[in-house]
């Protein structure tokens, strides 16, 4: 009876959010505008501070982390890296000028409200690394993935991916905190093993993969031969403390050079709506409206800080390194929130005491709101720059 009851209320909770996602979804497909909002929208109702449906954030949390695996497992499975070399000076020079910049800002502000060097390096961190998981989705909704602009700020997300783990480090080595040699060993063979297998794989071109053809005609079994796909090599990355959702990324690179891209895009498309919907609807109940209502003016302050700076610096990066202005302007729109990475860099910042409580707590629900602001912001810019190029 005990099991019963509790499988009725998960189905009842299970009904409520597909509930409250439809009838969101529904009142923001009449005005043009993405999912995204509806999910998080959902979280922020149903979630601890709203109306308490869901009260444990960690599993919601959890969830939300396999979601981002499989975003990135897709991301990785549209990019080929004889592509994304070719565009290199973009991924690295604009992505290196994000994160100069970036700390060169959080140093001035810094220096006017005397805060620690420490602190000016972790903001200038976080407000350099944008959303995958937005982004990604937002050039799929409003714009051409095979467009120049496209490109470019996928090669940046890109890279930007990357860079979480060395900066993971400085953050611990700013904390004051003595580097465990194990975990950094185990991090620099597992970065050294990713580096091979991309070399391997720029000189091999093509690759096959054991089963291909007979998992090609079976799609049953592909479903289950995709999450082996997508969870193998997150598995083995993290056995060497490396992010789970960089092998994922790693593995759907693998992916894209064989034969099995369709057919493994196609079978595990479905769990990919419904967990990164479960993503960004645990972003939502990092949204805390009463504090949100107590600190207001700062949390505005800050979040046009991050926008207009953070749009501002990949706009001229993306300039810089040959692009138009209006291809830069949308370029500099679409990277312009603070992505989902740093809610680790801003937990480790709180660990290391580089941060206080508050400091923690005004970072994310800054970071929260930027991800929900971000498909009107990349409208807005739409229209002020009269872009009008649309999904092919």
């Amino acid at each position: 009876m005990i099991f019963i009851n509790a499988l009725a209320s998960e189905i009842n909770l299970l009904l409520i959010v597909s509930l409250v996602i439809v009838v969101l979804g529904l009142m923001l497909r009449r005005f043009n505008q993405p999912y995204i909002i509806a999910y998080i929208l959902s979280g922020v109702i149903l979630g601890p501070h709203g109306l308490s449906f869901v009260t444990d954030i960690d599993v919601a949390q959890n969830l939300g982390d396999i979601g981002l695996i499989i975003l990135m497992f897709f991301i990785g499975m549209e990019i080929s890296l004889p592509d994304f070399l070719k565009r290199w000076k973009v991924a690295f020079f604009g992505t290196g000028m994000q994160v100069v910049f970036s700390i060169l800002l959080m140093y001035l502000l810094g220096s006017f409200f005397g805060w620690s060097l420490n602190r000016m390096i972790l903001l200038g961190f976080i407000i350099s690394i944008s959303s995958s998981a937005v982004v990604i989705k937002l050039i799929e909704d409003q714009s051409n993935p095979e467009s120049k602009t496209s490109r470019n700020v996928i090669s940046i997300l890109l890279t930007q991916d990357i860079l979480i783990v060395p900066m993971m480090i400085v953050i611990t080595i700013l904390g004051g905190e003595a580097l465990d040699v194990k975990q950094v060993t185990l991090q620099i063979i597992g970065g050294v093993l990713i580096v091979l297998t991309m070399i391997y794989l720029i000189k091999k071109q093509k690759i096959k993969f054991p089963f291909e053809k007979v998992l090609s005609e079976d799609h049953e079994l592909q479903i289950f031969a995709g999450l082996i796909a997508c969870f193998g090599i997150a598995l083995i990355t993290s056995l060497f403390e490396l992010s789970a959702s960089l092998g994922a990324l790693v593995s759907g690179i693998l992916i894209n050079a064989s034969d099995s891209n369709k057919w493994l895009h196609d079978s595990l498309h479905s769990f990919r709506v419904v967990l990164i919907s479960v993503f960004f609807i645990s972003v939502g109940m990092l949204i805390d409206l009463e504090f949100l209502m107590e600190h207001w003016l700062a949390v505005s302050l800050l979040v046009l800080i991050v926008y207009l700076s953070n749009h501002g610096i990949n706009a001229v990066s993306l300039r810089l390194l040959g692009n138009n202005w209006k291809e830069s302007l949308l370029g500099g729109s679409f990277l312009a929130q603070i992505g989902e990475f740093s809610f680790v860099l801003a937990t480790i910042g709180l660990q290391q005491d580089i941060i206080t409580t508050y400091g923690y707590q005004i970072t994310v629900i800054v970071i929260a709101i930027t991800i929900f602001i971000s498909p009107f912001w990349v409208l807005l810019t739409q229209q002020a720059i009269g872009y009008s190029e649309r999904k092919k």
